[in-house]
């Protein structure tokens, strides 16, 4: 009834996997509320966190406990009580840290309430047996009042009686006071124990009741892990096929970069051969010309040729005369000989010259 939230934050709750002691299993699908709680009444601390209708951190913070970072994001507590390993995921380094000042704080202060409780039990044992001596008093006491009352009468008047017996009366009500008192306080603590006991049975139902509860979620816990297990293996084929398609793709990169090197060297090429086609280009202007000369050329040689039939008419009516008249001429016979050489030479000129023409007619 005196439990209050002292400190709340948020975090992924986990629980040792209890067969093998080593695998985390889930016990919230989301980061959920976690909250430090004190009770004033039984001057105790504990971590509750609370899933929807399901309660699935109870743990009671004990001086022996110890909370271990084993992250940067991650940390853990044993709760022997519940016979089970609790872990937190938090969003950040700071909410971790955060949490585990707490819990040191907590842990000192229930270190502290431990302590307190027990000099107060001390102290009440130390009572007890104080409230325990007047009882002692009171019956020897008692035991001692008629002995004085027999050697009163025996040996005594009236008055020393009433002389030996007054400070007796008044010790002994004096001691009936003290009793009193210390019943009324015994009976004021155990109303109070009377309420712990009814807060602690109480709190008792509730872990019964959480207990039952965990216990019934148990199953769907097993079913969502065996979902787990089979979202893990298809996101594990998934990503098999994401590695496979990145090889193809890497290869398909080499290929294309390839390809690119190839069309480079291919443009080059291409500037290479619209050079050579530029340069015909060039030389294709001057075709004409060449043309020109070559017909120029063919006329003179036609021409030339012309004079060569003439000359060889010519030469067969010298011939025809220089028969008739070789006789005659004798002595022109050696120039004769000089002018035919020459024209055999002119003649074997303007030969290959024609020939050259017509090489190069061919070649254009």
């Amino acid at each position: 009834m005196g439990e209050q939230p002292i400190y709340t934050t948020r975090a992924h709750v986990f629980q040792i996997d209890p067969t093998t002691k080593k695998n985390w299993v889930p016990a919230s699908k989301q980061a959920v509320t976690v909250s430090y709680f004190y009770d004033s009444t039984r001057n105790s601390y504990r971590i509750i966190s609370v899933d929807g209708s399901k309660v699935i951190i109870n743990s009671t913070i004990t001086p022996n406990m110890t909370f271990t970072k084993t992250s940067q994001k991650f940390g853990q507590w044993a709760d022997s009580r519940a016979n089970t390993v609790f872990g937190l995921g938090f969003a950040s380094e700071q909410q971790l840290t955060k949490f585990a000042e707490k819990f040191q704080e907590v842990k000192e202060a229930a270190k502290l309430a431990r302590d307190k409780s027990q000099d107060k039990a001390e102290t009440v044992g130390n009572h007890s047996q104080v409230t325990e001596s007047p009882s002692v008093t009171y019956q020897e006491s008692g035991s001692e009042a008629p002995l004085t009352n027999q050697a009163s009468s025996i040996n005594g008047t009236d008055d020393e009686k009433i002389s030996h017996v007054g400070p007796e009366a008044a010790l002994l009500q004096s001691e009936n006071e003290r009793l009193k008192s210390a019943v009324e306080q015994s009976n004021t603590n155990a109303k109070k124990w009377e309420t712990e006991l009814q807060t602690l049975r109480e709190n008792n139902a509730r872990l019964v009741d959480a207990l039952q509860e965990s216990s019934a979620n148990v199953e769907s816990w097993k079913k969502q892990l065996s979902a787990c297990k089979e979202e893990s293996d298809k996101l594990r084929e998934k990503i098999a096929n994401l590695e496979a398609q990145c090889n193809e793709a890497n290869q398909e990169k080499q290929r294309n970069t390839q390809l690119s090197a190839r069309v480079k060297e291919l443009e080059a090429e291409l500037r290479d051969k619209e050079q050579e086609v530029e340069n015909l280009r060039k030389q294709a202007e001057i075709i004409p010309q060449l043309m020109t000369e070559c017909e120029s050329i063919t006329t003179k040689l036609q021409a030339t040729e012309m004079k060569n039939k003439e000359l060889e008419g010519r030469i067969e009516g010298l011939q025809l005369e220089i028969n008739d008249s070789r006789q005659k001429q004798g002595n022109m016979k050696g120039e004769l000989k000089k002018f035919m050489d020459i024209l055999d030479g002119k003649i074997d000129e303007l030969h290959e010259f024609r020939q050259g023409l017509s090489k190069l007619g061919v070649d254009n």
